[in-house]
């Protein structure tokens, strides 16, 4: 459990990005994937099977907590190599513009994946070829315990895509309707029609530490975490819909006893599933192509 990377703090990122995609559209997550994963649309009773590393999971056990995928929903990778999956949404978003599907392909990164040779070169590669590809910076404001302002050079992240020519947007992540409204424009009023790259910086902050064994966080301070909670993307909403949107309390307090119910019967699915046939295993690593036995 020590290695499980919780997402309380982020999610109106997710949300706000995803829900502004469509039926198509790919996402490519992060070892802190799981907001993504419930955003696009992957059953809960799955992931959480996935996560207990049973045959009942998305990839029957085998990927884990750092590595979901699920085709069906569009999540075709999750990877626990900081910035691994911005070289393959460049991929992806080129066979896009090549097949002329008009999809287009959306990687969650963060702050830390930066400093990566992967990203620069990345981005000057979906400039040059000017792909459908969204980038998405989650820049929750440290790369494990360092801080974004000794880690990136520029005060501005979303300054250093627009140093190769794409088009950026800065969004408040602890505010979904800003979110999505920023990712709305830049997706479908850009990426998708103009059928170029997107940057989108979004602002968060991860409440609980790096991963579940990353108790004392002595790199920052209490009183930070504690004035950061109070910007609960989750809390903010609810008050919104409530104030200005005439949503009753009650309405959102059946919503969520409804989401409760929903997430444990996840977990007892994902308890009583039983865990994959070790002898099934050969299955999933070789196939049988040209009449040998190769890696699949």
């Amino acid at each position: 459990m020590g290695l499980l990377h919780l997402y309380i703090g982020q999610e109106a990122v997710a949300v706000g990005v995803i829900t502004a995609l469509r039926n198509g559209d790919v996402v490519l997550s992060t070892h802190r994937g799981h907001g993504h994963a419930i955003a696009k649309g992957v059953p809960l009773k799955n992931l959480m099977a996935e996560l207990y590393g049973k045959s009942t999971g998305t990839s029957k056990g085998l990927a884990g907590s750092m590595h979901l995928v699920d085709i069906e929903h569009g999540l075709p990778l999750s990877s626990s190599i900081v910035g691994g999956g911005i070289p393959i949404c460049v991929g992806m978003a080129w066979a896009y513009k090549l097949s002329k599907s008009n999809n287009v392909a959306t990687c969650f990164f963060g702050d830390g994946a930066v400093a990566t040779g992967d990203f620069h070169e990345s981005l000057n590669l979906a400039a040059l070829l000017d792909v459908p590809a969204v980038f998405v910076c989650e820049n929750n404001q440290y790369a494990l315990s360092l801080p974004v302002s000794r880690g990136v050079s520029s005060p501005s992240i979303a300054d250093l895509a627009r140093a190769y020519g794409i088009k950026s947007f800065t969004a408040n992540g602890m505010d979904v309707i800003n979110v999505y409204e920023i990712a709305n424009a830049a997706i479908n009023n850009y990426a998708r029609k103009e059928q170029k790259p997107v940057f989108i910086e979004a602002k968060t902050y991860r409440f609980l530490g790096h991963h579940l064994g990353d108790l004392m966080q002595p790199y920052r301070a209490k009183e930070e975490v504690d004035a950061m909670k109070k910007l609960d993307p989750i809390s903010n909403l609810r008050d919104l819909l409530i104030r200005e949107y005439g949503v009753t309390e009650s309405a959102l307090d059946d919503l969520r006893a409804k989401i409760v119910k929903e997430v444990e019967d996840a977990v007892e699915f994902a308890r009583n599933s039983p865990y994959l046939d070790p002898r099934e295993l050969p299955k999933y690593v070789y196939s049988k192509q040209g009449g040998g036995a190769q890696l699949a």
